[in-house]
């Protein structure tokens, strides 16, 4: 599998946590049975399976490769599209947090921010990823340069072959399908 097929099945795993914070809020509006605790966990899926692991790869290895070859129109699209949608997602993350703490701290009111940030997350990444999928990767993978893919594939691997190591993935997709059975969601 090549480094974009593996974003792009990351991108799947990604949906998944997308699913289970809206379940969250659904039962945050329903006022059921909530544990708050589970939003720092999927803070911390965010925060470092989709950003630092996959976002981590975008930013450095393929939009840096594509604003170097392709020029201008890979600028744009990177700086002015993919890297802005990153960092409103980091900020939907932090507020997020901050809402979740206010709850604990006995503000009931922070709910409507729990629910409106992590919504708002949610909404943002669908479109996020279907912008990735089906324009910007698409792009890469028939303007970069076959010496190019092959670069990004082999630094590609080095950071998955850490990631392993690490247990990166398998401790976060070991949280996802905790969450999913909490849920009720499906892993798919």
């Amino acid at each position: 599998m090549n480094c974009i097929e593996l974003m792009v099945e990351e991108h799947k795993n990604i949906k998944r946590m997308l699913a289970v914070i809206r379940k969250y809020c659904y039962k945050v509006l329903k006022e059921d049975d909530v544990d708050y605790q589970d939003f720092y966990k999927i803070i911390d899926f965010v925060r470092n399976y989709a950003d630092k692991h996959h976002h981590g790869k975008e930013e450095t290895l393929l939009f840096e490769m594509m604003m170097e070859e392709l020029g201008t129109v890979a600028e744009k699209l990177v700086k002015f599209g993919m890297n802005i949608e990153h960092d409103m997602g980091r900020l939907h993350m932090q507020e997020l947090e901050a809402a979740v703490q206010r709850v604990q701290n006995g503000d009931d009111e922070s709910r409507l921010d729990i629910i409106a940030n992590a919504i708002s997350y949610t909404h943002l990444l669908h479109r996020h990823i279907d912008k990735e999928d089906n324009v910007a990767f698409v792009y890469a993978e028939k303007n970069l340069t076959p010496a190019t893919l092959k670069r990004l594939d082999e630094e590609c691997k080095k950071l998955e072959e850490e990631a392993t190591n690490n247990k990166t993935i398998q401790k976060y997709l070991t949280l996802l399908e905790e969450l999913e059975k909490k849920t009720g969601t499906t892993g798919n």
